[in-house]
């Protein structure tokens, strides 16, 4: 059981690293070709936005317990990507050409390159130190990035919000519509963000610390 549960994870994980791969070149490729940061969703927002939804699988993961990170975490950050890109940029096209979400798709993309590939060799315990290394170390400067973007990304796209009354059946019967949950999730962002960023923290010291223990061993 357990090697098949390896192998579905290294496959999950794999896939998750060609797609974001595939994205980043897409990103990078329009911005070379037309030396401009405005196309970055017309090149690959559906594609990212379908990656990162379906990594909905990975709060499942560590909510029935077959990897060790727990389901709260996992969960909270694809509620804020996922929210942000498909909710925000796929729904509001006015903010498609924005800067913010150049620099979004960038810090995701970088961030997942490394990432998914480390889960993908652990599953074997094959992942070399380096990718460990830069999966627990880049997010000190990833991390903080796109969350400011994803923050831009909200602030600019809130007008057009109010103004087309965005999703506003979902909201229908409550005291507030989409406008006031993403002007809510706006001001919650600052309080969430310093507990999710020493969680990173915490964990690089786990991980990375496990290493140099196992070396010196």
């Amino acid at each position: 059981m357990s090697q098949l549960l390896n192998l579905y994870l290294f496959l999950y994980n794999s896939l998750q690293a060609c797609g974001w791969a595939i994205s980043l070149i897409r990103v990078l490729s329009s911005f070379i070709s037309t030396t401009s940061v405005t196309s970055a969703y017309a090149s690959s927002g559906e594609l990212i936005c379908l990656l990162q939804t379906v990594a909905l699988l990975e709060t499942i993961h560590g909510a029935i317990g077959i990897v060790p990170n727990g389901a709260l975490f996992p969960l909270l950050q694809w509620f804020g990507r996922t929210h942000c890109v498909v909710a925000v940029a796929h729904g509001v096209k006015e903010v498609q050409e924005n800067a913010s979400i150049f620099i979004i798709f960038v810090a995701w993309c970088v961030t997942e390159v490394v990432r998914y590939p480390n889960y993908a060799l652990n599953c074997f315990g094959t992942s070399p130190y380096i990718l460990t290394y830069l999966r627990y170390t880049l997010f000190i400067v990833l991390y903080p990035t796109g969350f400011l973007s994803e923050l831009w990304l909200m602030y600019k796209a809130l007008p057009f919000i109010k103004k087309k009354k965005l999703y506003e059946g979902l909201f229908a019967g409550l005291p507030f519509g989409y406008s006031g949950f993403v002007l809510a999730v706006i001001c919650l962002y600052p309080l969430i963000f310093p507990k999710m960023y020493l969680h990173m923290f915490k964990q690089r010291r786990s991980k990375l610390g496990k290493y140099h223990i196992k070396k010196a061993s």
